[in-house]
């Protein structure tokens, strides 16, 4: 191909790039995106990418996900270079963080029916969603193991659960986060350090107590609802319990300041919380 372009003409060279032959690395290189982080589910990100670019099908949708932590650190130590222009699914407590670290750019979503009296006072973010928290329990390994069903937070503390609970990590993953938060301002540290002693592994993800119950690796994981539902769907022997004192927090999505894209920054901060 080389070869037989040097050995063309000028008029020639001009013909095929009219024709689009010479243009498409340039076309792929202009062509518009909006780069998001996330801290949610696959599933949920392939559904907000269809509904988007039923929308929007000229804009490329690229998303990079993981824990809550992760998602805020990486924004934050982006700061002079940002890499994305939209993070969302972050809970209302680690938002206060990229609020703080400027990272953030207020925008108010056109038309969006989210109350203002939900959403951040200098609009900087705005919810999307809402989840509580509760157990994913193994009923299999619970009557195997010949174990109660818990009936409040303090029951896990009872040493028969000893090695057989799991939750995500406070430091990595807003779940952590939240359900450690809730339960310190209820029944103060002693309960965490007391709680500690029952856990068998902290995780990075906070879907993954989910899972690990659902394998049978652990007997109960702390862990949020949807994620407990994902398993029980799958016909896991997962049942769902919500506790006396219910852990909930609001999940929220902000415009990046300075990010690559903000046009279409913009444009999905619309669509995330429209009708």
């Amino acid at each position: 191909m080389r070869r037989y372009i040097k050995g063309l003409g000028f008029a020639a060279l001009a013909g095929l790039a009219a024709a689009g032959i010479l243009g498409t690395e340039s076309t792929k290189a202009n062509a518009a995106e909006v780069i998001l982080y996330s801290a949610g589910s696959p599933s949920m990100h392939k559904d907000l990418i269809a509904g988007f670019n039923k929308k929007h099908p000229d804009i490329k949708v690229k998303i990079v996900d993981g824990s809550t932590g992760t998602m805020v650190q990486r924004v934050i130590a982006e700061k002079a270079n940002p890499q994305a222009d939209v993070v969302f699914t972050i809970n209302t407590i680690q938002v206060v963080k990229l609020k703080d670290a400027g990272v953030l750019e207020p925008y108010a979503p056109k038309n969006s029916p989210v109350p203002m009296d939900e959403r951040d006072p200098d609009g900087f973010w705005t919810p999307h969603y809402a989840g509580v928290y509760g157990l994913a329990v193994n009923t299999k390994r619970l009557a195997a193991e010949k174990l109660p069903m818990p009936k409040t937070w303090l029951d896990l503390l009872d040493p028969v659960y000893k090695g057989h609970l799991t939750i995500a990590a406070p430091t990595k993953s807003g779940t952590g986060l939240v359900i450690f938060s809730t339960l310190v301002d209820a029944y103060g540290w002693n309960y965490i350090d007391n709680l500690h002693q029952n856990i068998f592994a902290y995780t990075s993800s906070g879907s993954a107590p989910a899972r690990k119950a659902a394998s049978g690796e652990v007997v109960i994981g702390l862990t949020y609802d949807s994620a407990i539902k994902k398993q029980i769907d799958a016909g896991q022997p997962i049942k769902m319990v919500l506790l006396e004192l219910l852990p909930s927090v609001a999940r929220v999505g902000g415009l990046v300041a300075g990010g690559p894209n903000p046009k279409e920054g913009k444009l999905y901060m619309d669509f995330l919380f429209s009708e």
